[in-house]
C-alpha cells in the first residue's frame, strides 16, 4: 500500500508537470508569434516610411514635370526643381523620368540625361500595358549605372489629358538597405527575415545561405507563399520548402505596397528556452520522483523489518521456549476466545490436562537435560497429533500440558485424549530405561453459557487428571464441568 500510494503520487506529479510543460510549450509558441509580429510591424513601418519618401519624390517629379514653365528655366534650376526631394531617401539609386519609348528625359545623376533605354524593364511594360496610375514595385535587378548591386524600383505612370501612355517616373532603391535593416534584428541564429514582392519574387533575405542565393527566385507557385498571399497577415507552422525544416511563419503586407515581409522562425529558436527549462524541470522532477520511490521503498523495508520483528516478538511472547508449544499466556487468550465463540455458536468446548508420569524420578535419573529432552519429545508428539486449525497444544507448567479442542463433545475429546496417550507411550525408551514415557490425561467438556466461569473448566480437568493418576496413571479420565451454583452448594 505504501508503494502503491507513492506510485500514484509520482504519477500525479508527472501528470501535473507534463501538463505544465505543455502549457509552457503553448506559451512559448505565443511568445514567438508576438515577437515575430513586433519584428514584422517594425519592418513594415520602416519600409513603408521609406517607400512613402520615394513615392513623394516621384509625385513631386511628376508634378514639376507637368508644369509648362519648367522647360523654360535653366538646366541647373530645372534639376533642382525636379530632383530636390529625391535625395532624402537612404540607399537611393537613380531617379529618372522616361518617355513613352523608355528613353531617359530627366536624370537625377546629371544635367544631361544618360543615353539609355529602359523599355525592356517589366515595370515599364506594366505601366505601358495598364492604364493604372498606382505605384508599381519592380525587381530585383542589377543597376546599370553607379552602384553595381541589386535594386528594386518604385515607379508611377505619367498622367495625360487623353489617357495615352506618355512615360513613367522611376526611382530605384538598393537592396543593401534591407540587408542592413534585417541585420539589426535578433530573431535567432537559424531563423530568417524575408522580403518578397506580391508576385512571389524574393527581394531580400537575412541571414542568407552562403551556398545558395534565393534573391530573385520566384516563389509564387510554392504552397507556403500561396497561403501567405491568401491570408495577407497572420502566422502558421509549416515545413520550409527551402531547407525542409519545421518553421513558424509570421507575415504581413507592407501597407498598400506590393511587398510582403515574412519572418520564418525555426523550431529550435522558438523552443530553445522552453527546451532548456523543460530539461531542467524534467530532470528535477525525475530525481524527485526517484527519491520519493526510493524513500518509500526504504520506509517500506523498515516497516517490513519492524513488522517481522514484532511478529517474532509476539511469537516469543506466546511460545514456550523449551518445547515450542504455546505458553500459559497464549493458552489463556485462546481459551477465552474459544469460550466466547462457543457461547455464540452453541457448540461444546473440550479441555485436556496432561501430566508426564513419574517425571520427578525420571529427572533424577537423567538429569535436567534428559528431562528437557523428554518434555520436548512429548511436546512434539502433541503438536503432531493435534491437526485441526482451531486446536491448541500448550505447556501449562513443569511437566503439565493442556490441549484446547473447540467444538468437541465428550466422546470426541476422550478419543483424541486416548490417541495422544498411545502416541506418547509409543515413543522410544529413553537411555537405559526399559519402560516408555507415559502420561495421565484429564478430560472435561462444557457448552458455555452466560454466567459460566472458564476457570472452573481448568478445575474440572485438574480433578480428572488427579483421578487418572490416582487410578494408576497412563490413563484417561473424564470429569464433567460443574456450574458455579452447584460448586457453591457442594
Amino acid at each position: 500500500m505504501l508503494m502503491l500510494g507513492s506510485t500514484l503520487a509520482v504519477a500525479a506529479i508527472l501528470a501535473i508537470v507534463t501538463s505544465l510543460l505543455f502549457r509552457e510549450l503553448g506559451t512559448a509558441n505565443e511568445a514567438a508569434v508576438r515577437s515575430a509580429n513586433n519584428v514584422v510591424q517594425l519592418i513594415d513601418a520602416d519600409v513603408q516610411r521609406n517607400a512613402e519618401l520615394y513615392d513623394t519624390s516621384l509625385q513631386g517629379l511628376i508634378t514639376a514635370w507637368r508644369r509648362p514653365d519648367v522647360m523654360t528655366i535653366s538646366p541647373e534650376l530645372r534639376q533642382l526643381v525636379l530632383f530636390d526631394r529625391a535625395t532624402a531617401a537612404p540607399f537611393k539609386g537613380d531617379v529618372v523620368l522616361l518617355d513613352e519609348t523608355g528613353r531617359i528625359v530627366a536624370d537625377s545623376t546629371s544635367l544631361t540625361p544618360r543615353l539609355d533605354n529602359f523599355s525592356d524593364r517589366p515595370g515599364f511594360q506594366k505601366h505601358r500595358d495598364s492604364g493604372s496610375l498606382a505605384l508599381v514595385v519592380d525587381g530585383p535587378f542589377l543597376s546599370r549605372w553607379g552602384f553595381k548591386d541589386l535594386c528594386i524600383s518604385f515607379s508611377r505612370r505619367l498622367p495625360s489629358d487623353n489617357g495615352q501612355f506618355v512615360g513613367i517616373a522611376s526611382a530605384s532603391m538598393r537592396l543593401s538597405y534591407f540587408d542592413q535593416l534585417f541585420r539589426t534584428l535578433d530573431i535567432g541564429p537559424t531563423s530568417t527575415v524575408n522580403l518578397l514582392s506580391a508576385d512571389g519574387v524574393m527581394l531580400a533575405r537575412q541571414p542568407d545561405d552562403n551556398n545558395r542565393t534565393f534573391i530573385g527566385q520566384n516563389f509564387s507557385m510554392r504552397p507556403n507563399f500561396k497561403r501567405i498571399l491568401r491570408e495577407v497577415n497572420g502566422s502558421f507552422a509549416a515545413v520550409s520548402e527551402l531547407d525542409g525544416a519545421q518553421r513558424l511563419y509570421t507575415f504581413s503586407r507592407v501597407g498598400d505596397l506590393p511587398l510582403i515581409v515574412v519572418v520564418a522562425q525555426s523550431r529550435d529558436d522558438v523552443y530553445a528556452v522552453w527546451k532548456r527549462n523543460a530539461l531542467l524541470v524534467a530532470g528535477a522532477t525525475g530525481l524527485l520522483c526517484i527519491g520519493i520511490l526510493w524513500l518509500s521503498w526504504l520506509l517500506g523495508r523498515q516497516l517490513r523489518l519492524r513488522q517481522n520483528a514484532e511478529r517474532e516478538l509476539a511469537a516469543l511472547a506466546s511460545t514456550d521456549g523449551l518445547t515450542g508449544l504455546a505458553n500459559r499466556r497464549r493458552l489463556d487468550q485462546v481459551l477465552k476466545q474459544e469460550w466466547a465463540r462457543g457461547m455464540r455458536s452453541g457448540r461444546p468446548l473440550a479441555l485436556l490436562m496432561i501430566d508426564v508420569d513419574h517425571f520427578k524420578a525420571f529427572n533424577d535419573r537423567h538429569g535436567h537435560h534428559g528431562g528437557d529432552v523428554a518434555l520436548r519429545s512429548v511436546a512434539q508428539t502433541l503438536a503432531a497429533s493435534i491437526r485441526r486449525p482451531g486446536d491448541l497444544a500448550a505447556r501449562y507448567g513443569g511437566e503439565e500440558f493442556m490441549v484446547v479442542l473447540p467444538e468437541t463433545d465428550k466422546a470426541g475429546a476422550c478419543v483424541i485424549a486416548d490417541k495422544l496417550r498411545l502416541a506418547i507411550e509409543a515413543l522410544p525408551a529413553f537411555a537405559d530405561d526399559t519402560a516408555p514415557i507415559t502420561v495421565s490425561i484429564g478430560v472435561t467438556t462444557h457448552l458455555p453459557v452466560s454466567h459460566d466461569v472458564p476457570e472452573l473448566l481448568f478445575q474440572a480437568a485438574d480433578r480428572a487428571l488427579y483421578r487418572a493418576k490416582k487410578n494408576g496413571r497412563n490413563r484417561v479420565e473424564f470429569e464433567p464441568y460443574v456450574a458455579p451454583s452447584t460448586e457453591l452448594q457442594a
